[in-house]
């Protein structure tokens, strides 16, 4: 670089200025064909764009786009003009440098950076390039990258953002940033979303759902949570930018469950003193964030929802561990009261656990009796006083249950003279000798009245003692009093707005009130008067209280009526001016700021004056009260009629609206009735269906046995007949179950006579077999005998042959012999062979006999043989038929078991029917079955 200054002076002969130095640098970075001539030249002109920047900015801004365009693959040289083009945009350095000159000067300054923003951004597509070269990892590329978006967010962020949301993946290219290892980019980063993020919608909802909320809170854990640095504080206030007013963000913020992610922050110890002033901003900031997602101005689901999680979560009560806690800073614990008001406001819930929620001391005390300790007392700071007031109100707010508990405090038979109450306290309060006290007080009460008619007319039942020897007096009476003293006009207006909120919508009250005789004198000499502006509001809250009372006022008293209270009006204070003087009250500088919002937040004490809820009810009384004012007698006698007569139709609509509402009941509860009956019947529709299949099943399987039993023609039959009943009512299934069962019941029959007669047979064949033996027995013995005789007979036979022999033999020997005895001889002779021819012929016989019992007793063995395997082939035919009928009479058992089942369960599932309403036409069918049961259960007495 000092070449090319010694080059420029050699050049000029002289010293040159700072513009033609800066010119001629421009012509070398434009002109020059090497890159390190155009990096020295570039680098040059940064050194010079502090303290020349108008210079650099109109002259070098062209170039040095150009080299973001072209050098491209240098880092080295972006980096030099990506700062050079940061610092003439950026107003920073001016205004260290402007801190000791006019507003004028700095004012020059800012306009000065926003021309340079103007004429950059003028070309779209030079911030494109800038969001391309984030891309660049190089330290020395993204790094002012970062810091030149940041500074043109800064000068024209909504003309910025216009480009950077129709950029393609643009807001994701920022988003990257907070991913980045080096945290010097990370956090210029977070300071770059939280200026691209400021008041877009649009481009809160895409940060928001690239992740953000997941980067940040992990950044704030990482840091240290309240404990961390400056880098808490930026994401914190990234995430407030995301969450305020972006009803989106802030649903998807609870729907990820990141509402318990905030609880740790609140977690402090037992010893907080000592807190640095980082730790304070942090906490602060997460109060606020708290605020954020239960604000008063969120749709009241969103609200209400959130208050569920954050009780749900611990958040609450961690929150109410620090009210109660010591050593907290001021500011701290005042905006930890705030957000513990709206995070109970409206949630009943909330606000009964607050109720419960006691102080650490001795004895314990609730931690509402020790909050309106501190606003009753002056001594304590303005804005703390104010957060009590506004967390009494926010417990208040609907929940009627803890407006009686307050008022309850006052009554006479409640009171504990050993305690401090919150009615002790507001009375206390009510009646000091600090206006803002008495203001505070006064305010707190009537938000224990606000719309609860109950509490109004209970409240009239408090007695206070002013001094010793003098009767009490009434609180409403004391109220009064304090008026007519002519207190302050912050003490008057507090009053006024109580006994206003009080009296209002409440006859009973209005008669109290108007009971006083000195009441309405003074009301009048206070709105007839010409008084200061400082009176004027107080003129008009008179005029107020007295409007009230002539619009619900019921003419029980006689001295003032309607109408003499208008008369009174018109006479004393004339109509147009009493309407003049009411008007004084919404013309108040200070009404339309407390209309505004909720939370009372004023900037001094003299100025409060006004509370939110008595807004609302000063815009719905004006109107009618100057109607009932200007009404004549006339008028207000025929609106008495129409009164009456809407109060009657009033009665009778709510009579029907009564009746209505029992109806709806009834209906409602008919239709849960119906809603249970429903599902009933579903369920006995599934348990139909499942048994309707479990029969089917049954089927199948008797279909199964059937063909096994080998009745394929009628199975087939009765199972088409079955398949196509499937469908179809149980009651037709249960009768073709029951014909089935009638067809095995006959062919049990048949089997049980096939089976008598079989064994009559059997019995026959047996004893035929007995007699056959026994006839083959005595032939084999016959034979025997006769085989025995045939032996004998062959003895005798051999015996007289041999003697024959011997006689042959003799008659030979005799031949020789003298022929003396020859005829005795042959007589012998013929005897012996007649004889023999006798048992020859006998012999015969006998031979003849053995062979015919021979055959008689073969085939007496041949018939016990056949006999025997007749016996035999019958015996197996009775066991198979004894296995039949076992197996026939379990199968029969069975389906008389699943018949009974199946009447039992439709008999139930009939009178389910029958309950539900349905109409079941089945006294024949039972009849039927009935009588088929009992002729089964003979049958079977009689197997």
């Amino acid at each position: 670089m000092s070449f090319i200054f010694s080059k420029i002076r050699q050049g000029a002969g002289t010293q040159p200025s700072g513009a033609e130095t800066i010119q001629k640098l421009c012509d070398r970075v434009a002109s020059s064909t090497l890159l390190e001539d155009r990096r020295d030249a570039v680098r040059a002109l940064k050194s010079l764009s502090k303290k020349y920047r108008f210079e650099v900015g109109t002259q070098a801004m062209d170039h040095l786009i150009n080299i973001l365009h072209t050098d491209r693959s240098d880092s080295e040289i972006l980096g030099y003009a990506l700062d050079t083009l940061y610092n003439i945009i950026c107003n920073d350095e001016e205004e260290e440098q402007d801190e000791s000159e006019d507003e004028t000067a700095q004012k020059q300054a800012d306009d000065l950076g926003i021309q340079f923003t103007d004429r950059l951004i003028q070309d779209p597509e030079n911030v494109t390039l800038l969001l391309t070269l984030l891309e660049e990892f190089d330290f020395h590329v993204r790094w002012p990258g970062v810091k030149l978006l940041t500074a043109l967010l800064k000068n024209q962020g909504a003309q910025l953002q216009g480009i950077i949301l129709v950029s393609p993946m643009g807001v994701s290219r920022l988003m990257d940033l907070l991913a980045d290892s080096r945290e010097v980019i990370r956090n210029d980063g977070l300071l770059l979303l939280q200026q691209l993020t400021k008041s877009n919608a649009a481009i809160q909802k895409i940060v928001a759902f690239e992740n953000a909320f997941e980067r940040l809170l992990d950044i704030i854990t990482e840091e240290g949570s309240s404990d961390g640095g400056i880098v808490v504080e930026d994401c914190l206030l990234l995430l407030l930018n995301l969450l305020k007013n972006n009803s989106s963000n802030q649903n998807f913020f609870k729907e990820g469950s990141y509402i318990q992610r905030m609880k740790p922050w609140f977690e402090v110890g037992d010893d907080n003193s000592g807190w640095s002033a980082q730790k304070v901003t942090n906490l602060h900031l997460m109060l606020q964030l708290v605020r954020v997602m239960v604000s008063p101005v969120n749709s009241p689901g969103a609200t209400a929802s959130c208050q569920k999680s954050m009780y749900q979560c611990g958040l609450l009560q961690q929150l109410c561990t620090i009210l109660m806690a010591t050593g907290v800073p001021a500011d701290i614990l005042t905006e930890t009261i705030n957000t513990v008001s709206e995070v109970i406001r409206g949630s009943q819930v909330n606000q009964d656990y607050f109720a419960s929620v006691n102080a650490p001391s001795n004895p314990p005390r609730p931690a509402i009796v020790v909050l309106l300790m501190s606003m009753v007392n002056e001594r304590q700071p303005f804005v703390l006083r104010c957060a009590v007031l506004y967390c009494f109100q926010c417990f208040l707010y609907k929940n009627q249950k803890g407006q009686g508990e307050i008022v309850a405090t006052l009554l006479p038979s409640t009171i504990d003279a050993n305690s401090i109450s919150a009615g002790q306290l507001l009375c206390g309060g009510l009646f000091s000798a600090d206006s803002l006290s008495n203001w505070c007080a006064a305010v707190a009460l009537a938000h224990a009245l606000q719309d609860n008619l109950t509490q109004k007319e209970q409240l009239l039942r408090v007695q206070l003692a002013t001094s010793l020897g003098k009767p009490p007096v009434s609180l409403l009476q004391q109220c009064t009093n304090i008026l007519s003293q002519g207190s302050k006009v912050q003490t008057r207006v507090g009053l006024l707005m109580l006994l206003c909120t009080w009296i209002n919508n409440c006859p009973i009250a209005v008669t109290h009130f108007l009971h006083n005789q000195e009441n309405v004198p003074f009301l009048t000499a206070q709105i007839s008067e010409n008084l200061g502006e400082d009176e004027r509001l107080v003129q008009g809250l008179c005029a107020l209280l007295l409007g009230i009372c002539i619009y619900y006022n019921d003419n029980s008293l006689e001295n003032y009526t309607k109408d003499k209270l208008k008369q009174l009006i018109e006479k004393r204070i004339g109509k147009e001016n009493f309407v003049e003087k009411l008007g004084f009250i919404t013309k108040h500088e200070l009404y339309s700021r407390a209309a505004q919002k909720p939370q009372p937040v004023f900037p001094s004490p003299e100025q409060m004056l006004f509370d939110h809820e008595f807004t609302k009810l000063v815009k719905e009384l004006e109107g009618v009260i100057t109607k009932a004012v200007h009404k004549s007698s006339e008028e207000e006698k025929k609106e008495e009629e129409v009164k009456k007569t809407l109060e009657q139709h009033d009665n009778i609509v709510t009579q029907y609206k009564e009746l209505i509402r029992e109806q709806d009941s009834q209906i409602q509860e008919l239709k849960e009735q119906v809603s249970s009956m429903s599902s009933q019947n579903e369920q006995l529709q599934t348990t139909v269906t499942q048994q309707l299949s479990q029969i089917q099943q049954h089927k199948d399987q008797y279909n199964i046995l059937k063909l096994k039993l080998g009745k394929d023609n009628q199975s087939q039959s009765n199972g088409q007949a079955d398949g196509g009943q499937v469908n179809g009512l149980q009651t037709e299934e249960i009768t073709m179950l029951r014909e089935e069962l009638e067809e095995l019941r006959k062919q049990h029959t048949l089997l049980q006579t096939e089976l008598s007669d079989k064994d009559t047979l059997i019995s026959s064949l047996r004893s035929e077999s007995l007699q056959t033996a026994e006839v083959s027995s005595a032939a084999e013995s016959d034979h025997t005998e006769l085989l025995k005789e045939l032996e004998a007979l062959r003895s005798q036979v051999q015996a007289q042959s041999i003697e024959i022999n011997q006689m042959k033999t003799d008659a030979m020997s005799s031949d020789a012999a003298p022929s003396g005895d020859g005829s005795s001889d042959s007589a012998k002779m013929a005897e012996l062979e007649s004889r023999l021819a006798a048992q020859t012929a006998e012999t015969e016989r006998l031979k003849a006999e053995v062979k015919s019992s021979s055959e008689s007793r073969a085939e007496l063995e041949q018939q016990l043989a056949s006999a025997t395997s007749t016996v035999a082939i019958l015996q197996t035919e009775k066991e198979k038929l004894q296995t039949e009928v076992q197996e026939s009479k379990k199968e029969q058992d069975d389906l008389l078991m699943l018949l009974a089942d199946q009447d039992q369960k439709i008999h139930t599932l009939k009178q389910k029917l029958k309950d539900l309403g349905e109409t079941v036409d089945d006294e024949d069918d039972l009849d039927t079955r009935d009588q088929t049961d009992d002729d089964y259960e003979e049958d079977e007495d009689e197997d």
